[in-house]
């Protein structure tokens, strides 16, 4: 079920780039602004989906599978890579987007790129970790991985608590 909905998520994505690609007329700066934000928010929701079945085994939800957080870890380290990409590709601060984005992250790019950084480094050894095969090793190094996320909502997102 998650592989089905990462496909269907991972092709959403190349169906938007292609749409994009191919379109008659040049997009206005407003579409170009809920385009950048719809691709940043892929990046995320991807994230999310790799995370979730971390998170479940440390939970006792999910089986512990050493192999899947060592794939996931990976996927996530990939995808730290494209972080500040797709926030410096466009600054949507001047148009009205539904995002989490704080307006900070235009104003802290070297911070931003940095904290994305330190969650490629945390989910690499997170990865290593994983390879080893043992359940309590793993799931020992998932505090200061999953603290590399929490650091960067921190400061750069809207706390979902107001």
């Amino acid at each position: 079920m998650r592989r089905k909905y990462l496909l269907n998520a991972a092709c959403a994505v190349c169906a938007l780039f292609a749409a994009t690609a191919w379109a008659q007329e040049a997009p206005t700066p407003e579409q170009q602004a809920t385009e950048a934000t719809v691709n940043r928010q892929a990046v995320f929701r991807l994230l999310g989906l790799n995370m979730g079945p971390i998170v479940g085994m440390a939970r006792g939800a999910v089986p512990f599978d050493a192999a899947v957080a060592e794939r996931n870890a990976r996927r996530i380290a990939m995808l730290a890579t494209m972080i500040p990409e797709r926030f410096t590709a466009m600054d949507t601060r001047e148009f009205t987007v539904a995002t989490e984005a704080l307006p900070v992250i235009w104003e802290k790019p070297e911070d931003f790129a940095q904290k994305a950084q330190a969650l490629e480094d945390a989910a690499n050894t997170f990865a290593g970790l994983a390879a080893s095969g043992d359940k309590a090793t793993t799931l020992g190094g998932l505090r200061a991985f999953g603290g590399t996320c929490g650091n960067c909502h921190d400061a750069y997102r809207v706390d979902e608590a107001h």
